[in-house]
């Protein structure tokens, strides 16, 4: 690093320090913002969205080298605007104090619990889906009534300049900032006292962000990733197994946190599933690699990362199957789907998050075996399973730990409004979209009011006289 850099990097991370707290008193002018002002931005919100849907899409092909449109639209674009659609229609129920029970040992009393907002909420962003992943979070934060830094990835300047301007353009530094840089700027960012800190990458940064996050006691929701299999049953019907999981793999060219990362089949059913999958991604995209509707992987470096675990695989004499004549164009960083048979677990591949268009497929003897290799593994981030057999359902949804689930379907999970979202264990912990993201950037606060009787006094010293008798009195009702 240059000494130049360096300076840059001590002015920036200086700006950044100064916009976090001006933000925090900002936020203690107005701890609780009403509920018309937080519609009113998640409106202004969305309407920025729409005006820029079409700049999103081209700034994120531009990042990508390409990147399909629909792509853009369907997981980063839209997934966004019904969030916003769905937390306007029920944020001022969300906003309303719950009433609890007091019990007859604290009456006569009324408990409520009010949600307030946190403050000052950090929320780290990654390259993959960089709309998706910045607004997505912003969304309940801003309805919980909570200002926001949002740290874009350095992988993706274009779409940070519209990013950077689409939010300037309708929130002022005080409610929502935008922060750019590389490794040093982020580490510093998750280095703030923020009052709730999420965090969306992969586990090994996960840990780093949450060490950095100790060291001010800041909560934190990190959204990471890890191995989600893909089980196909033996009762499944295979065209409709791979119709249900292919588009998964395939959208962002596999660049998604809950891909499929590995599909399990059972034995003998492999070249079933080969020859399935190929059929369906050739109807998708004829032109393989040059197919329009087909993502590039971000960058070099990525292609590089995915081309040396296959010429890995390669060299352990791994069963290797494109699915596709026109499979790579290293110029331009693309690559079709690879399906990888039985590969050695001892594989970079296997040990590791794939995100990316590599797909190994693992066969299995019976639903156990199957189930056990699951079992032994980190938890995922998601996990699919094909099959009618409603008993085989009930077991795997009650089983076999993952931070989300879908049956008969792959992705589409994380598009349910009405439903959290997050990992557990190695995939994160936390979650947020719909009420639970309201939830996670807010204090539930629970608030005893007595009146002018106090009961209290029964249960003060000195333990002797009648206080004695109503003391026993008391501690016979209640431990029974």
């Amino acid at each position: 690093m240059t000494f130049a850099t360096a300076s840059q990097d001590s002015q920036q991370i200086f700006t950044m320090q100064r916009l976090f707290h001006t933000q925090r008193n900002e936020y203690l002018t107005q701890t609780m913002p009403d509920y018309a002002s937080r519609i009113a931005k998640l409106k202004r919100l969305k309407a920025a969205l729409l005006e820029n849907k079409d700049a999103l899409c081209d700034a994120l092909s531009a990042d990508f080298g390409h990147r399909s449109h629909q792509d853009t639209l369907l997981s980063d674009i839209l997934p966004c605007v019904q969030q916003i659609n769905y937390t306007i229609k029920r944020l001022k129920k969300w906003m309303r104090p719950s009433r609890r029970h007091a019990g007859l040992l604290l009456m006569p009393a009324k408990v409520e619990v009010i949600y307030q907002p946190v403050g000052v909420v950090g929320i780290v962003v990654p390259w993959n889906f960089p709309v998706m992943l910045s607004i997505g979070p912003l969304i309940p934060a801003l309805a919980a009534g909570n200002r926001a830094m949002i740290k874009l990835s350095e992988f993706t300047p274009q779409t940070n300049q519209v990013m950077t301007a689409l939010l300037a353009a309708i929130f002022d530094d005080t409610e929502v900032v935008v922060i750019e840089g590389e490794a040093d700027i982020a580490a510093a960012f998750t280095a703030l006292p923020f009052d709730h800190l999420l965090f969306t990458g992969s586990t090994a940064v996960g840990r780093h962000v949450m060490r950095a996050a100790a060291d001010n006691l800041t909560p934190v929701t990190l959204e990471l990733g890890g191995k989600s299999p893909t089980l196909i049953a033996p009762d499944a019907d295979m065209p409709q197994a791979v119709e249900r999981m292919i588009f998964g793999k395939c959208l962002n060219a596999g660049q998604i946190c809950v891909a499929p990362d590995y599909v399990l089949v059972p034995e003998g059913k492999e070249e079933a599933f080969i020859t399935e999958f190929k059929k369906q991604f050739t109807q998708m995209y004829p032109q393989g690699v040059h197919s329009q509707d087909f993502t590039s992987v971000v960058n070099q470096r990525q292609f590089d990362r995915l081309s040396q675990w296959l010429a890995e695989a390669a060299q352990k004499n791994t069963r290797i199957e494109t699915v596709h004549p026109d499979a790579i164009n290293p110029g331009a960083h693309r690559m079709v789907p690879h399906v990888l048979v039985n590969p050695s677990d001892s594989l970079t591949l296997m040990q590791e998050e794939i995100f990316g268009p590599l797909l190994p497929v693992i066969t299995y003897s019976n639903i156990d075996e199957a189930l056990q290799y699951i079992q032994q593994r980190p938890r995922p981030l998601a996990l699919y399973l094909m099959t009618q057999d409603k008993a085989l359902q009930e077991r795997v949804k009650s089983d076999v730990h993952a931070g989300g689930m879908a049956i008969n379907d792959s992705v589409f999970h994380v598009a349910a409004d009405d439903a959290p979202f997050g990992g557990i264990g190695p995939s994160g912990m936390g979650h947020y979209h719909g009420k639970e993201g309201f939830l996670t950037f807010s204090k539930a606060k629970t608030v005893l009011t007595k009146g002018r009787i106090n009961t209290a006094k029964l249960a003060v010293p000195p333990f002797t006289g009648w206080r004695a008798t109503v003391q026993k009195l008391m501690m016979a009702f209640f431990l029974r």
